[in-house]
């Protein structure tokens, strides 16, 4: 097997097709040849890509095991319920459904279980750390409901849980939804269910980001105190790109008939194959010292650019992330993110809560480690690798030919030569 593809024949593929051959190639290639620190993003295993790649692919099954609309779905089904009692196991749910497409997906079914058109969802903001799908106007779920918004404290950085409680009261949601993207710190779980039971809400949390951490225990879980969970299967947990939703048996129904037949068709049945591969990885004592490592990266990342003038928004980190103030070293997001990238280092642009700039700007950067612990990398990396984001930040350029994007990128080199993303076999 080629050391360029994983599940197929890459060989047939590149006779065939050298255009999309060379894309794989080059991709892969950009993976190997950087440093990967895009908080969603993390590096799938041969494993998983080997399911996603399979002839599963190729059979339509719309419906449930066991109650399917098309006939010929008895392996389908095999998978699925592999998929759904690994995943109620790892999280130690009543409920999992394991068809959303996407983290959107699953929220949008969400949404079609709980709430009817111009009903209320108290959410966080997207400028402080929220998500799209949580009520901004420029999504679905800002356009179909009412959506009222929380930040975070001015001093503390952290979720204004005052705040949530005072608009509970105030505008009695239908639902109380917290997560987002861009949440350095653990989520008070439990005073977000009282603050749901004071007010007869029902309680949603979207974990795309932190489940991986979740799967790992390394953080707490919202599941036993949460009516349904939704997230992603890719970032931290590692899995292929999708979604999934996790429940309180009472939610059962209206979840899964949210998802099919209200909101997706066929599901993707080589997807939730690959699920039920990442959802036995995540049960290993080898990934619960992963998602250990991961925190304590992306902790020694955090100070590192802390240390250089590149402030860690909340002072640090509990989770895989780290939200960054560029103010201080006079550097916009857009830029840093350009100069990082020119010298091969993959991060973004993100607002900072009570941002001057408007979000295509933004004041500051959002790191993460998933990917660079997947490659083995520890907190000696991580003090090198701060060093090459601010050399980079405040003295690079967007040039790949400047002095500093050169030297920048050497540093990286030897970095990503030392711990391989996909090891070449030997």
């Amino acid at each position: 097997m080629s050391d360029t593809f994983y599940g197929s024949d890459f060989a047939a593929l590149e006779a065939f097709d050298p255009d999309i051959a060379g894309v794989l190639t080059a991709e892969l290639g950009r993976i190997r040849g950087g440093l990967q620190l895009i908080a969603s993003e993390n590096l799938s295993s041969p494993e998983v890509l080997t399911a996603l790649g399979s002839t599963l692919s190729n059979k339509y099954a719309e419906g449930y095991p066991g109650r399917r609309y098309y006939g010929g779905c008895a392996e389908v089904d095999v998978a699925e319920n592999l998929a759904i009692e690994r995943c109620k196991a790892l999280f130690g749910a009543d409920h999992a459904n394991v068809q959303p497409h996407s983290g959107a997906s699953a929220n949008q079914a969400v949404y079609g279980a709980f709430l009817k058109p111009g009903e209320t969802i108290l959410a966080m903001s997207l400028p402080h750390g929220g998500h799209l799908t949580h009520g901004t106007k420029v999504s679905f779920s800002g356009k179909w409901f009412d959506a009222v918004h929380y930040g975070v404290d001015k001093d503390t950085e952290d979720v204004d849980y005052d705040e949530v409680e005072r608009l509970a009261k105030e505008h009695r949601p239908k639902v109380i939804l917290a997560g987002g993207s861009a949440i350095p710190r653990q989520i008070d779980f439990a005073r977000f269910r009282a603050i749901a039971d004071e007010v007869g809400a029902v309680f949603w949390v979207d974990a795309a980001h932190f489940i991986g951490l979740v799967a790992g225990k390394a953080i707490p879980s919202p599941v036993p105190h949460a009516d349904v969970v939704s997230f992603t299967t890719h970032k931290v947990l590692r899995g292929p790109r999708s979604g999934a939703i996790v429940c309180r048996e009472e939610h059962r129904a209206a979840i899964d008939k949210a998802v099919f037949p209200m909101m997706q068709g066929g599901p993707q049945m080589h997807t939730i194959a690959a699920k039920a591969v990442n959802f036995k990885e995540c049960a290993t004592p080898e990934y619960a010292a992963y998602t250990e490592q991961v925190v304590t990266n992306a902790r020694a990342l955090a100070a590192a650019l802390g240390e250089k003038g590149i402030r860690p928004t909340t002072g640090g980190t509990d989770t895989h992330l780290s939200l960054h103030d560029l103010q201080g070293v006079g550097v916009t997001g857009v830029d840093a993110e350009a100069r990082s990238d020119a010298a091969g280092i993959t991060l973004n642009k993100n607002a900072i809560p009570f941002d001057p700039q408007k979000p295509n700007i933004a004041s500051g950067i959002r790191v993460g480690t998933p990917c660079v612990t997947t490659q083995g990398m520890g907190e000696e990396q991580m003090q090198r690798i701060g060093e090459l984001i601010a050399r980079a930040v405040v003295d690079g350029d967007a040039d790949p030919e400047h002095a500093v994007s050169r030297e920048v990128r050497a540093g990286v080199t030897e970095l990503v030569e030392a711990f391989p993303a996909y090891p070449r076999p030997a």
